[in-house]
């Protein structure tokens, strides 16, 4: 069938391998944070931030069996956990786990990060807890900061580029700032989530940038890895 055919298989493999990690990540938080409350998004905030985060990357069966499976008493427990580390080049990184094997989770970050150069480390103050909201807008971005304020949302920033806004908030102003803009219309978002965001970003090149992509694309095929948060721009 020629080259052709093997590289485009191994790319529709490849993808193929991404979504199901993105689904299986999606249905592990999803199902705890249905587990840990009520199974209903309208009453558990938690469940209902969670279906935002994942609603644009996978299929609404895969939430509704997530959220099954918590309704069904399922006995199966994911632990969290965070690991700081030192990468290649002057990266640093927090990995997030959600894993039903606490020592497995850590054995496998810490391979995949020291095989690349790496090593486990606290880099915890480059970083900040922020939520961050992107969505469709072609308005005015000195009044869409006016709606926020006024409607008492701790603003960290507020950007509008090629029709698409990114607002930064502080983590407890998360749900308000999802609600002040919902009363204002804007209900769609293409990320809605409260992440690490590095204070700094630096540039990679070459072999570095290569080394360092090598890393993330290994943490994102690692079982037990639920999000990955750097201070290299990408």
């Amino acid at each position: 069938m020629g080259r052709h055919f093997e590289v485009r298989a191994a790319s529709m493999a490849a993808t193929a391998a991404k979504k199901s990690a993105i689904y299986m990540r999606a249905s592990k938080e999803i199902y705890m944070a249905a587990k840990r409350g009520v199974p209903d998004p309208n009453s558990n905030l938690a469940l209902r931030a969670a279906i935002d985060k994942y609603r644009k990357q996978c299929p609404k069966d895969v939430i509704d069996r997530a959220i099954k499976k918590a309704q069904g008493g399922d006995a199966t427990n994911y632990i969290e956990g965070r690991y700081e580390a030192y990468g290649p080049a002057g990266s640093y990184l927090i990995v997030d786990t959600l894993s039903d094997n606490s020592n497995r989770a850590l054995v496998n970050v810490r391979t995949i990060i020291t095989r690349k150069g790496g090593h486990l480390g606290d880099v915890s103050y480059n970083f900040e807890q922020v939520g961050i909201l992107d969505f469709k807008y072609t308005g005015d971005e000195a009044k869409l900061e006016e709606i926020l304020v006024f409607g008492d949302v701790d603003v960290k920033d507020i950007s509008v580029e090629d029709g698409v806004a990114e607002v930064i908030v502080d983590p407890a102003s998360f749900v308000k700032a999802k609600e002040v803009l919902a009363e204002n219309g804007i209900t769609e978002f293409e990320a809605a989530e409260v992440t690490m965001k590095a204070n700094e970003e630096i540039t990679l090149e070459g072999e570095d940038l290569t080394k360092f992509k090598e890393l993330l694309d290994q943490l994102d095929d690692c079982e037990d890895v639920q999000a990955v948060h750097h201070n290299v721009s990408l």
